[in-house]
C-alpha cells in the first residue's frame, strides 16, 4: 500500500489525488491521509500536534487498517511526519520518499507558511491573527488551509519550525527518496538518501509538474523498472 501525507494547511486529497490515479503509478492500493486537526479529519483541540503526536496517529490509521510496510509519502510538514512515522514505528514503513520536506527548524518570520504563523502567540492566532494569515497565504493555500482547526493549524506550525528530522532521517535503515525542485541545491549532499530534481516545480512538486513527480515516484517504488510512458498510458 502507498500512503500518502500532506503538507501544513492542506489536504491530501487536494494534493495527492491526481498522483495516486496517475497511470504510472497504476495498480496498488493508496490511503490518503488527512492528519489530524487538518481537511476531513477530527480537530481535537487537545491534541498536542507535534510531529511525534502526528506520527503516532497515523501509526495507529495504518494498524486499525491492518497495513504495514508501507510506502510512505510525505510532503513538506508530511514529509517531517513520515520520517517520525518511520523512525517510531519501523515495521509499518519499507520505503520513504519525501517532497520537499522540512529537514531543519526554522525561526518565526513575517511570511507565509509555518514560520510566519510561528509569530504569533496561539491566543494572538486564535483571536484574529489567522485573519492576516489568510492574506498572506492567498486564495490558494487558505482554499484547504481554510479547513484547518485553527488550534491545530497553529500548533502543527509551531512545532514543525522548532522541529529537526535531518538526524532521523539519514539513521533510518530503509530506502530514502528526496524530492526537490531543480532550481534548489539537493539538501542532504553526500549521504546515502537519493536525491532527486524535479524541473518546472516549486514546492508543490506533484501540482507544478505532476508527471514528472509521478514519474520519480514509480521509480522510487521500483528502483531499476522500466516505466512505460505517460503518452502511451503503459505501464
Amino acid at each position: 500500500m502507498r500512503v500518502f501525507l500532506h503538507g501544513l494547511g492542506a489536504s491530501s486529497p487536494a494534493y495527492f489525488a491526481a498522483t495516486a490515479a496517475h497511470p504510472l503509478l497504476a495498480g496498488h492500493r493508496s490511503f490518503l491521509v488527512d492528519l489530524l486537526g487538518f481537511g476531513i479529519s477530527d480537530r481535537p483541540t487537545g491534541f498536542p500536534y507535534t510531529l511525534e503526536a502526528h506520527a503516532d496517529a497515523v501509526a495507529a490509521a495504518l494498524r486499525a487498517a491492518g497495513v504495514t510496510g508501507v510506502q510512505l509519502v510525505g510532503h513538506s510538514m508530511g514529509g517531517a511526519v513520515a520520517i517520525v512515522l518511520a523512525s517510531r514505528h519501523p515495521e509499518l514503513v519499507a520505503r520513504l520518499v519525501l517532497a520537499d520536506a522540512n529537514l531543519d527548524p526554522v525561526a518565526p518570520a513575517r511570511r507565509p507558511g509555518s514560520s510566519g504563523l510561528a509569530t504569533y502567540t496561539e491566543q494572538e492566532f486564535l483571536a484574529g491573527g489567522w485573519r492576516e494569515v489568510r492574506e498572506a497565504v492567498g486564495p490558494h493555500w487558505w482554499s484547504t488551509m481554510r479547513l484547518a482547526g485553527r488550534t491545530a493549524l497553529h500548533r502543527s506550525a509551531v512545532e514543525l519550525g522548532r522541529s529537526s528530522t535531518r538526524e532521523r532521517l539519514l539513521a533510518l535503515d530503509i530506502p530514502r527518496t528526496f524530492l526537490h525542485p531543480a532550481d534548489e541545491e539537493p539538501p542532504l549532499p553526500g549521504t546515502a538518501v537519493r536525491q532527486v530534481a524535479i524541473p518546472d516545480a516549486g514546492h508543490n512538486l506533484m501540482l507544478d509538474n505532476p508527471d514528472a513527480f509521478a514519474a520519480a515516484l514509480a521509480e522510487a517504488f521500483h528502483p531499476g523498472v522500466r516505466r512505460g510512458s505517460v503518452q502511451g498510458r503503459s505501464v
